[in-house]
């Protein structure tokens, strides 16, 4: 539940939330995004949280980092790693939690409820920190999904959860199909 006085934080993890809205079969407008959480409350921050391969020459997700961060979203990078595996492929790794948890905890401080964007069950002990401040805490992500992409755990810490599904009519867009010459970013805006 939200209240019109709320000051709100959104925290999201961004290959998360792709995730999650790929195998629903839409793609996230974040203009549209940050407008609906706008109308929830005062928003104070909406902080994004992604990986990025640093030694490409282009990465795939660059229009969109560079559209949110010049567009009201806190952008949160680091650098991916890469690593072998024991069977000696090669793997690369770009965990955010530990950012987005300090950072959510810092702004509990601040702010009366925080929204996350993510189903990973690491996210229990976060949310029940936060309860402990006494600020309310939102978990979006998809039980809809085969296989749900949100742990129980912490759908059952969070005060309240919200389907993300639910959100599509209010957040997304039709999943497009890629085009070779296109410089496309995730909310479907051409930046050229």
């Amino acid at each position: 539940m939200f209240y019109r006085d709320d000051r709100i934080a959104l925290f999201i993890d961004g290959s998360n939330l792709y995730s999650a809205a790929r195998s629903l079969g839409f793609d996230i407008d974040y203009r549209k995004l940050l407008s609906e959480f706008a109308s929830r409350g005062k928003l104070v921050r909406a902080y994004y949280y992604t990986a990025l391969m640093e030694n490409d020459d282009y990465s795939p997700i660059r229009p969109l980092v560079d559209w949110l961060e010049y567009n009201g979203y806190a952008l949160v990078t680091k650098p991916t790693k890469e690593y072998t595996d024991a069977s000696g492929r090669r793997k690369v790794k770009g965990n955010m939690d530990i950012e987005l948890a300090i950072d959510a905890l810092e702004m509990a401080e601040h702010v009366d409820h925080l929204v996350i964007f993510s189903g990973d069950g690491d996210f229990r002990s976060l949310c029940a920190a936060i309860q402990r401040k006494g600020k309310r805490v939102s978990i979006v992500s998809t039980i809809r999904s085969q296989p749900p992409m949100i742990a129980d755990e912490l759908r059952r810490q969070a005060d309240a959860f919200i389907e993300l599904e639910d959100l599509s009519d209010v957040i997304g867009r039709e999943q497009r199909q890629p085009r070779a010459s296109s410089a496309a970013d995730e909310d479907g805006e051409d930046r050229d």
